[in-house]
């Protein structure tokens, strides 16, 4: 039989493993909410031409994104086109 004082450890070193790990969560979510603030108190403080140097540069990743994927599907169709050819000839 288990003996009152091992279950008693078991039970404390599990409730301290549970505090840590709520710790832990608890401020890493709390240290994001306030990079998230600041980064939203920094955009709400600049100057339009700072706004708009940082909207091109945006939008610039986002058309970048955007021709990449274009790219990528435009590979994709290409290789199912191909594909599907290379079925129809072996019929």
């Amino acid at each position: 039989m288990v003996s009152p004082q091992a279950v008693r450890r078991w039970v404390i070193t599990g409730a301290v493993t549970a505090i840590t790990v709520t710790g832990s969560i608890y401020g890493a979510t709390l240290r994001s909410d306030q990079q998230a603030h600041e980064v939203k108190k920094r955009v709400l403080q600049a100057t339009p031409e700072e706004r708009i140097a940082q909207l091109e540069v945006a939008r610039s990743e986002l058309v970048s994104r955007k021709n990449e994927l274009e790219r990528k599907l435009k590979e994709v169709s290409a290789r199912r086109l191909a594909k599907e050819k290379g079925l129809s000839q072996e019929k």
